[in-house]
């Protein structure tokens, strides 16, 4: 069964992932992918891969996809945020990433890290 990676970024990384994912699209079609509302959109039309939506990331999605690696449903999250910008829901944000180390899930949170987690995928 393939893996599923969930994709996510915040507003003034959006554009950067999208680069990365159309870079990377070869690797990407080969897994199941998902993302929070505006970032899967965005993805999905610059790839014509197929990306399940979640809610955006203020409205739930974060929490969506943190539950959905409770689950055991999500095996890799790449996640471009902004370290100088101040998220309105910044307990989601932490919350997301404590879940993905607590239950061992890679997560990329800048590019180099993406490469690396997707080219560590595509050897496996």
């Amino acid at each position: 069964m393939a893996k599923t990676i969930a994709l996510i970024a915040h507003d003034h990384k959006k554009e950067e992932i999208v680069i990365w994912a159309t870079k990377n699209k070869e690797i990407l079609k080969n897994y199941n992918l998902c993302g929070t509302g505006h970032t899967a959109n965005l993805v999905k039309k610059a790839t014509d891969l197929e990306v399940t939506t979640f809610l955006p990331g203020p409205l739930g999605g974060d929490q969506q996809i943190g539950a959905h690696i409770a689950e055991g449903k999500i095996d890799v999250v790449i996640f471009f945020w902004d370290p100088l910008e101040t998220q309105p829901h910044d307990p989601d944000i932490k919350a997301l990433l404590r879940i993905a180390v607590v239950y061992d899930i890679p997560i990329a949170t800048n590019e180099s890290t993406a490469n690396l987690v997707i080219k560590g995928l595509a050897n496996n």
